[in-house]
């Protein structure tokens, strides 16, 4: 009686296989997420190191799409360079490749129901009764993941085993290898999945359903067909994001087009070199071997790819004056706050160079300008930096807005708290100099040396403001005394600047009215004590950002 397929079975297994998968991203990404973030930030300076990274947190993630949310968000934040990010894809290719080691090593070679049963029961109950408690909670997920990942690999392994002995390839085998390869493309990118591709592709070597050849055609396809994952991902997304999915359809699919036109030779090659008699252990080599050539065939032209990927998309450049934050995924809360820092830095230096400009660069109006010109003057250019300025500033808000409504925890919350009060503080002491750019021009066009003088003092304020921050950033290291001190010295240099005021000025009136003098006085100090404070706030941040990661 001929065996008839149970779909059914065979698309739960799948099902059950996929959710597992998932359960174990979930889990991982809870229990460890941070510590791969901080590994994938901190050692993807080089290409190699990117490879050898993506190798790494693969392999333990077995979630490519996880490692390349990652990478994405990295690249956005301007954290890692396109180079460096495709070696980190280059290597996660490989790394996925460890499922199926584990399913070749250990599924079909024990009674795999029985293997997930202890995993399911534990994981179940570790969830249920330590909901409470996270680490317990996520604990009990990872093992309900990977008892799901067996049971379901058992399912498919059952409802193909059952119709091995009725189901003649032969007709199909005479169109040749192109139909498996084709077929591992379709039913990997319907699936979004390679590792349960393989699996069912090594279920049916199991069952002598197909050859190696024919297995081998079919991963090669479920490589290039994983791809469609991230192209998806791609249409809607940022123009990093199409470049680092056309870079991943490009090695694959190039790749997989050599590889398939050697599948022979590939194949004389685990025989012989390897010394392989098992087709399970045969066929995970070859796949491992595939990605192998993929990295060392790419590997060395990466800087070339780079710059003929940045050639494209330019018009899917996000706009906007941020030069980190239009490109970061919200997905990843902990790289969005460090991409958030980031923008800080360059905010800092704007109000710096927009301080420097009002107080030493501003343009006096005409000699012959009217009186309430003079007054009223607000050069354009200085006007377009500040408004530039609160551009951006309304662009960090609205994604600090956005990110707020992600699932962040306390302390993200409060480090972009503080994050945003530090921008505020910014924007703040950048519109305190704003504000008397006139009040500069009057003092400057004073015949009075005293008002002169004033002005001079005011000056140098600044001028050794920037040359004790630049010598605070060069030490790398916070230090709240050196705070504390400068903070005093401004005080102090405040107090004597307007008791000398007041002294000059009680038996003697100027061209430039006493109240206006004092308000440009207060007004440059009170724009310094904001600046240095949020100074002080991003430097201490930057000590250890790993430790948020």
């Amino acid at each position: 009686m001929e065996e008839k397929f149970d779909y059914w079975e065979f698309l739960a297994g799948i099902g059950l296989f996929l959710w597992g998968m998932s359960q174990l991203e979930l889990a991982i990404k809870e229990l460890g997420g941070a510590s791969f973030k901080n590994l994938l930030h901190r050692f993807t300076d080089k290409s190699w190191k990117g490879i050898l990274v993506g190798i790494g947190i693969t392999a333990i993630l077995q979630s490519s799409s996880l490692v390349t949310l990652m990478v994405l968000a990295f690249l956005g934040g301007g954290m890692i360079s396109l180079r460096n990010s495709l070696g980190v894809v280059l290597g996660a290719n490989l790394g996925t490749t460890f499922t199926a080691w584990v399913v070749a090593t250990f599924g079909f070679k024990i009674s795999v129901a029985d293997f997930a049963f202890p995993f399911l029961a534990i994981g179940v109950m570790t969830y249920l009764f330590m909901n409470s408690r996270p680490f317990l909670k996520n604990t009990g997920i990872f093992l309900l993941g990977f008892g799901l990942l067996f049971l379901g690999l058992d399912y498919m392994k059952l409802a193909i085993e059952e119709y091995a002995t009725a189901v003649d390839l032969s007709e199909l085998q005479s169109y040749g290898l192109w139909v498996f390869f084709i077929t591992g493309i379709i039913i990997t990118a319907m699936i979004q999945s390679s590792s349960a591709m393989i699996v069912i592709v090594l279920s049916a070597v199991n069952a002598q359903v197909i050859g190696t050849d024919h297995a081998l055609a079919m991963v090669i396809g479920a490589n290039i067909g994983t791809t469609f994952t991230l192209i998806l991902g791609a249409i809607d997304g940022s123009a990093d994001k199409k470049r680092l999915a056309l870079g991943n359809f490009a090695f694959n699919f190039f790749a997989g087009v050599f590889c398939f036109f050697w599948i022979d030779q590939l194949i004389d090659i685990s025989i012989h070199f390897f010394n392989v008699v098992d087709p399970l252990m045969e066929l995970v080599i070859l796949n491992s071997l595939f990605n192998l050539i993929m990295i060392l065939a790419f590997f060395p032209f990466l800087p070339a790819i780079e710059k003929w990927l940045t050639k494209r998309f330019r018009r899917y450049v996000p706009k906007g004056r941020s030069r980190y934050i239009k490109n970061v995924p919200l997905d990843v809360p902990s790289v969005a706050i460090l991409a958030f820092e980031k923008e800080l830095e360059w905010v800092l230096k704007d109000t710096l160079k927009l301080v420097w400009k009002i107080i030493h660069k501003h343009k006096r109006p005409k000699k012959d300008a009217s009186v309430w010109k003079k007054i009223t003057f607000q050069p354009k250019d200085l006007l377009q930096d500040y408004q530039n300025l609160k551009n951006l500033e309304e662009e960090l808000y609205l994604f600090a807005m956005f990110l707020q409504e992600k699932n962040l925890s306390l302390d993200e919350a409060t480090l972009l708290n503080d994050l945003t009060q530090t921008m505020r503080s910014l924007v703040i002491g950048a519109k305190e100099f704003k504000d008397i750019v006139h009040n500069l021009v009057e003092m400057e066009n004073s015949e009075e040396p005293f008002v002169v003088d004033i002005l001079d003092r005011l000056q140098g304020e600044v001028k050794d403001f920037l040359t004790v921050f630049e010598d605070y950033v060069a030490m790398g290291t916070a230090d709240e005394a050196i705070m504390q001190s400068v903070k005093a010295k401004l005080k102090n240099n405040y107090s004597s600047l307007i008791q000398l005021l007041y002294t000059q000025l009680k038996t003697k009136k100027t061209d430039v009215s006493i109240s206006t003098m004092a308000n440009v006085i207060q007004q440059v100090f009170s724009g310094l004590e904001l600046i240095w404070g949020a100074i002080g706030s991003l430097h201490k941040q930057e000590i250890a950002p790993e430790e948020r990661l």
